[in-house]
């Protein structure tokens, strides 16, 4: 089963983080591997989690319970698959510990403003020699993407700057970001196609230009590959730059944090990001101009 969902889903253009469900699939089949699907029960879940923390402490000293959850939402959907292709009849449920508070960071602009900074100058160094190559830029683009569109990972990684070569692109011509490639079936992770600003599609535009003659088709691209995973450089970028450790999906937070923060309404943010409205309204409506304006009002008046 769990092999049927590496070659038939993890395995598709459309999955970024393959590195991760790898590693998961390679966890839970270290564990489950010898069991039947009937096995996967309340107990054995139960007794994956204690195992996973086990030895992750024993790995790497560090307690991995939000991984261990992690792993098992790859089980379900591992088993939600076999069971769409038929594979299996009876209902197989998946027994998860308790989620921990989401913790919900963004950027300040001085922020996003010091890691462009970095990511624009900093060079390799060579024998001590400072080179021309600079091994953060692609960062940029990743970075203004982000903020600036509210996209997931995936629709930024994927991104191409002509229709059809990817799943999804970015439309110069009418300045918006198909974040979804057309014909695709649509997932339960929505993605809107979107407009983009028009400091952004200018900035585009210029790349666009520098990569004409390159003979590279895709928007956020290092030594002409596309790139699936920018995590130790995002890392790197940080250290230079002194803001604490962000993640990209810090910058779909950003986008959130700075639309509402702006008065713009929660239902308008949710729709630009392609999420529910109680998520916006859950972690963010506190930023906004109008919070609770009409209630200190209230109290304020005689």
């Amino acid at each position: 089963m769990l092999s049927i969902y590496l070659d038939d889903h993890v395995a598709t253009p459309e999955v970024v983080a393959k590195r991760t469900a790898t590693g998961s699939i390679a966890r839970l089949n270290e564990f489950f591997g010898g069991m039947k699907l009937a096995e996967v029960t309340e107990q054995s879940c139960a007794a994956y989690v204690a195992w996973r923390i086990k030895v992750g402490k024993t790995r790497n000293g560090s307690e991995p319970g939000g991984g261990a959850r992690r792993d098992l939402q790859t089980l379900k959907a591992a088993i939600n698959l076999h069971a769409k292709k038929g594979y299996h009849l009876a209902v197989v449920a998946v027994s998860m510990p308790a989620a921990g508070l989401a913790r919900q960071l963004w950027l300040e602009r001085d922020e996003l403003a010091k890691l462009l900074w970095v990511c624009h100058r900093t060079r390799e160094i060579q024998e001590g020699v400072e080179t021309k190559k600079r091994p953060l830029a692609h960062l940029v683009r990743v970075l203004l993407l982000g903020v600036y569109t509210g996209s997931r990972p995936g629709a930024i990684f994927n991104a191409a700057w002509i229709d059809q070569l990817r799943p999804s692109h970015v439309d110069l011509e009418r300045g918006v970001f198909h974040r979804h490639a057309s014909g695709r079936a649509e997932t339960n992770k929505r993605q809107p196609t979107v407009r983009m600003p028009t400091r952004l599609v200018s900035h585009l535009r210029r790349s666009r230009a520098a990569d004409a003659g390159k003979n590279q088709p895709y928007v956020v691209q290092f030594d002409g590959m596309p790139v699936k995973n920018v995590k130790t450089a995002l890392t790197r970028a940080c250290e230079l730059a002194g803001i604490r450790r962000i993640t990209v999906y810090t910058l779909r937070h950003t986008c959130a944090a700075w639309l509402v923060s702006k008065g713009v309404s929660t239902r308008m943010v949710a729709e630009y990001l392609g999420a529910s409205e109680q998520m916006i309204i859950k972690h963010y409506t506190h930023l906004s101009p109008d919070y609770q304006k009409h209630v200190t009002d209230a109290l304020g008046r005689r």
